[in-house]
């Protein structure tokens, strides 16, 4: 029997919250933080991108910005022409959507209206690679988020649209996974194990 429109919402909202609990309870969460960090360092090794936009990690989330500052500094002692920079969201809540912000360590902070940090007065930035974060992932290139829908209106908007890369923990991974009509799949997800999307 075909599970109705709320049934599908009840039993994402129930996946979501139960990846949540997990995610928070994980035991070796800073090894796999540690082994993801070195994953997407790799991943980036090469890549022509000077602005990436990333996250500021809420709720166990993976940290993408340890790495990220670790690109930047690299491209600079190479002495590259172009300076790298890191956007990080800032939520516009009357079209839901998400502009970035450019961020450095050290940068002045403050609070959006769903309680996240953001950089305080910097330059609006365009990136073409956007890390996002994951509460679960499937093959496909399918994500779960946290059922805003931010991350889609924004990439509907941006121009040009930005590669998208997924980071989330091995234990994120849906092998029974069903995206909605209007998900729209990411160009590549990386664990702590590796390349999880596209299959080589």
């Amino acid at each position: 029997m075909e599970k109705s429109a709320e049934d599908k919402a009840r039993a994402r909202k129930a996946l979501r919250a139960a990846l949540l609990e997990a995610r928070l309870a994980l035991p070796d969460r800073m090894e796999r933080a540690r082994a993801l960090q070195q994953v997407m360092r790799i991943w980036l090794v090469g890549r022509p991108d000077t602005v990436i936009g990333a996250y500021w990690p809420i709720k166990g989330e993976f940290d993408p910005l340890p790495a990220l500052h670790r690109w930047k500094e690299d491209g600079e002692l190479q002495g590259e022409a172009t300076r790298k920079r890191i956007g990080l969201p800032v939520v516009d809540k009357v079209h839901k959507t998400l502009t970035f912000h450019a961020w450095y360590p050290g940068c002045p902070m403050e609070e959006d209206a769903y309680g996240i940090p953001k950089p305080k007065g910097t330059e609006v930035v365009v990136p073409t690679l956007l890390f996002v974060p994951c509460v679960g992932y499937a093959a496909g290139g399918y994500r779960l988020g946290y059922g805003g829908g931010f991350y889609d209106r924004t990439l509907a908007t941006l121009q040009p649209k930005p590669m998208t890369v997924g980071l989330g923990f091995g234990t994120g991974f849906l092998d029974d996974f069903e995206p909605e009509p209007h998900d729209v799949p990411l160009d590549a997800i990386l664990n702590d194990h590796g390349v999880v999307w596209p299959i080589r």
